[in-house]
């Protein structure tokens, strides 16, 4: 059986971008690009919705890296109501419940399933108990001036076992969650 692994990359006040920051905050770096080479090298087969498609597939040709290219050619589910179709090579659209989908998925597959963006998708995942990993890249600044779309608000609340941790580039900080379910305070 597949895992479900959600990356969400935040700032360090908690914002999944900020209206002034380019990608990636504008901190990079060879670790961080080692790490997400390394995760488009996992067998695996990707998780999004149509928001976070549509921004990737917009992107002008300039931009599109060797890590876009490898990313598009991943196997892709892209969770809508509304696309008929996908560009990607290994893509393809789901209009189905995704909680409904992705426990199938988990169950059916060898692969594990991971999330690219797609906080909203992150959110329904994680409350319907489904994600096996959280793993958080916190990046090294503050942006609640102009900070745009809290990561991690309206999730569950859910207690975290650490699996892993690392710092990227002398800065970001990795950390990989196994959800461990309710809070030390819940009952």
């Amino acid at each position: 059986m597949g895992e479900l692994i959600v990356d969400v990359f935040v700032s360090a006040d908690g914002y999944a971008r900020g209206s002034r920051s380019p990608g990636y905050f504008g901190f990079g770096g060879p670790d961080l690009e080692s790490w997400i080479s390394e995760q488009l090298n996992r067998p695996q087969r990707l998780v999004m919705g149509r928001r976070t498609y549509t921004m990737l597939d917009s992107l002008p040709e300039e931009a599109r890296d060797d890590g876009w290219h490898r990313m598009a050619a991943t196997p892709t589910i892209v969770f809508s109501r509304t696309l008929r179709s996908v560009a990607w090579p290994g893509a393809s659209v789901c209009a189905n419940d995704v909680s409904d989908e992705v426990e199938k998925l988990k169950q059916d597959g060898a692969e594990n399933l991971r999330t690219v963006g797609s906080l909203s998708l992150a959110r329904q995942l994680l409350a319907a108990g489904l994600v096996d990993r959280l793993r958080l890249v916190v990046f090294p600044l503050l942006v609640g001036e102009s900070g745009r779309e809290p990561a991690l608000a309206g999730m569950p609340d859910v207690a975290l076992d650490l699996v892993d941790h690392a710092i990227l580039d002398g800065g970001i900080a990795y950390y990989d969650y196994r959800p461990a379910g309710p809070p030390p305070y819940a009952e």
